[in-house]
């Protein structure tokens, strides 16, 4: 039997694949059993004792000399504009869904505007939820257009939203007035796939939300508009190797859709919240965990996302990544972009738990995709 989207051909990955879908319902629901962060962070640092006794990541930074775990050159501002979404993903780490109510106001994206305007970064990465639906979107990339018109703004976009009314079916042509790199969450390139995943009719609204995108010039070798895909694994192993999973996308969207994009971003599934509830609840917890850190890339880690990028939360407070926002695990108790200060974070010590074996395993995952 062929599996599609990467995966190996082995019972024991399609055993996981089952488990996942069947499990979909109760994850997606905004309310699983590990909304709560505080008790996230307990389940991740159990493994390093008791009957787990895993190394611990701040062991493996020792063993290779990162130890301790600074930042590099800030160079990528991530903002988490909300986490309203129109879809609720059964592995989404945010816990997004159409009822979250955090929602960030004009006041905080004004004090980002004024951290990237004083600073020498170089990226905005605006992300969610689905950022489209904050209704000050707009504003702020005109806003961000004014400071630097050069500056590079990436909106990770679910695809749906820009088929869901009239008002999002606009922004096609918005992003290309604004030289927006879109990134896009695709996890298969098959309808069956992508819908168990992410619900159904998804993948129909997601290919027509790429034609639009395609319409206007996005993904076309002879344009400077970027659009790229992003895969993550449909259960708990790693992902296949991204360059051979991109020509496997490619082929099959232009064939069967006349779909092109630029490149795919292969993301592991990192073990924090619905995808998290998901392992505890499937008992393959312990097994996931045991898989990052076996394959553990030390190359990976040196270039893991958090060392040239600062996350804001949707309240203005700062992460060393989004993932850490998601567990609350903030710079400190007082750093809020509202004092944003390059000077002192660039001798900060970027804060770390389990998870983060996520982001170094095989090879590599940022939100730019495989590191290595």
């Amino acid at each position: 039997m062929t599996i599609t989207c990467g995966l190996p051909a082995t019972f024991v990955i399609i055993l996981h694949i089952t488990i996942f879908l069947n499990l979909m319902p109760s994850l997606k629901s905004q309310k699983h059993k590990l909304s709560n962060y505080v008790e996230q962070v307990h389940i991740l640092e159990s493994t390093t004792n008791g009957s787990c006794n895993f190394s611990s990541f701040q062991d493996k930074l020792e063993t290779i000399g990162l130890w301790p775990f600074k930042p590099t050159t800030l160079e990528i501002l991530q903002i988490n504009i909300g986490k309203m979404c129109n879809q609720t993903c059964g592995h989404c780490h945010v816990d997004a869904g159409p009822d979250r109510k955090e929602i960030m106001a004009r006041e905080t994206m004004q004090l980002c505007l004024n951290a990237i305007r004083n600073s020498p970064i170089q990226t905005v990465d605006i992300t969610g939820g689905a950022p489209e639906m904050n209704p000050n979107f707009k504003w702020l990339i005109e806003e961000i257009r004014k400071i630097n018109n050069q500056i590079r703004i990436i909106v990770r976009s679910n695809l749906t939203i820009l088929t869901s009314n009239k008002k999002y079916t606009e922004y096609p042509t918005f992003f290309a007035e604004n030289n927006i790199t879109i990134v896009s969450s695709l996890p298969c390139y098959t309808a069956e796939n992508t819908d168990k995943q992410r619900g159904s009719g998804v993948f129909s609204h997601s290919i027509e939300a790429l034609r639009r995108l395609n319409k206007v010039g996005y993904g076309n070798e002879d344009s400077e508009l970027e659009l790229h895909l992003v895969y993550n694994p449909l259960g708990p192993f790693l992902p296949p190797p991204q360059e051979k999973l991109q020509e496997d996308y490619k082929k099959h969207l232009f064939e069967n859709f006349g779909i092109v994009f630029n490149d795919l971003y292969t993301i592991t599934n990192l073990p924090i919240s619905r995808f998290l509830d998901y392992l505890i609840k499937s008992e393959e917890y312990e097994e996931y965990m045991e898989l990052l850190i076996k394959n553990f890339n030390s190359s990976a880690a040196v270039g893991v996302m958090c060392r040239n990028t600062i996350s804001v939360g949707w309240d203005g407070y700062l992460y060393d990544c989004d993932f850490n926002q998601m567990l609350d695990m903030k710079l400190d108790k007082t750093q809020h972009v509202s004092n944003f200060n390059e000077r002192k974070l660039a001798v900060r010590e970027i804060k770390i738990n389990q998870h983060c074996f996520g982001c170094t395993a095989g090879a590599g995952s940022s939100c730019q995709g495989a590191l290595t």
